[in-house]
């Protein structure tokens, strides 16, 4: 019995698919077939987000002092850049918000910089304010936090495509030797690709394009064939949207429950975890939000609570990853 032209071409379609879904599968499960696994030196489950905002003021000395004291393996914090140069940790360049003062970090130097208010609202935090303990704080910088915690890893966020800001902060990194134990990037890719081409061996994080495009892949079993340069896959729990004090419309709801229903992919992060890439979700403080993001599959969890964190890694050593010898997570 001859094939019609039609069924042929058909049967070749179903064929060249079932090939492509069954290979694909393949090597979601065993990536390393044909991408060698990423070498890191640090693992962290516990990173506290601005310092650990909710316990000190966010991006300060006294944070992150408290939070290293509690327990974090990793600070995440943001940087900017002066009018004369230096290199500032802050989450906003507009100085209203933390400062109570209309200007902008670029347009002062840093002797000008004002001091922070008494008390800050938690962004992922419900109404929850955090109030200033001892004197006024004031901004610090990159250079005072690389000097004050040589070996703890640091989650850096480059705010900002200025060419000046990317080049003082890879300039410090390479003073203060921290090549590996800082984890770089920012929302843009842009800067990301400058970072990564200025010093590739600070490992990077995704940026919102390539976690985009990661899930894309994911979804339509392209990301097993597609090497990745970056070792930092930080995205938002869907829970951490429920914190947030805003009120969303019907429609934005909807939304939201879509895209933790995308996000939520335990097999995402065990193909990323093979592959030798770290996953870490933000911004959680609550006991049910860290079982879930570890039950998950996430290494690390960024908290404005870091001793609440602490506590519950105590609990539950199982996730204390870091605590745990380094070469067995590197086999």
């Amino acid at each position: 019995m001859t094939l019609s032209v039609g069924a042929t071409v058909g049967y070749a379609i179903l064929g060249t698919f079932g090939a492509y879904a069954v290979t694909s599968v393949l090597l979601l499960n065993c990536p390393t077939i044909v991408h060698k696994k990423k070498k890191r030196s640090f693992y962290c489950a516990h990173i506290s987000h601005r310092g650990g905002a909710a316990e000190r003021l966010e991006n300060t000395m006294d944070a992150y002092n408290h939070a290293v004291e509690v327990g974090s393996q990793m600070l995440e914090l943001d940087v900017h850049l002066t009018k004369d140069k230096v290199v500032v940790v802050s989450h906003d360049e507009d100085l209203e918000r933390c400062c109570g003062v209309e200007a902008k970090i670029p347009d002062l130097n840093f002797e000008e910089l004002p001091k922070l208010k008494e008390s800050l609202k938690i962004t992922f935090y419900g109404s929850h304010t955090c109030l200033n303990t001892g004197e006024k704080k004031s901004i610090p910088t990159l250079e005072e936090v690389f000097k004050t915690f040589p070996n703890t890893p640091i989650n850096l966020d480059v705010k900002g495509e200025q060419e000046d800001l990317i080049f003082e902060t890879v300039e410090l990194v390479q003073k203060y030797q921290r090549e590996k134990i800082t984890v770089w990037g920012n929302f843009r890719s842009s800067t990301v690709e400058r970072l990564h081409k200025l010093n590739p061996e600070v490992p990077i994080m995704f940026s919102i394009k390539k976690v985009i495009l990661a899930y894309v892949w994911f979804y339509t079993g392209l990301l097993p064939f597609i090497p990745l340069e970056e070792s930092f896959f930080e995205i938002p729990h869907p829970n951490s949207f429920k914190r947030v004090r805003f009120n969303f419309t019907a429609n934005q709801k909807r939304l939201l429950s879509m895209a933790s229903f995308l996000l939520r992919s335990r097999i995402l992060f065990k193909h990323l975890k093979a592959r030798g890439i770290a996953t870490y979700l933000w911004v959680l403080n609550e006991e049910e939000d860290f079982k879930d993001a570890f039950e998950l599959g996430a290494e690390g969890v960024m908290t404005d609570c870091p001793t609440k964190l602490s506590t519950w890694l105590n609990e539950n050593p199982q996730y204390w990853i870091g605590k745990r010898n380094v070469e067995e997570q590197l086999s």
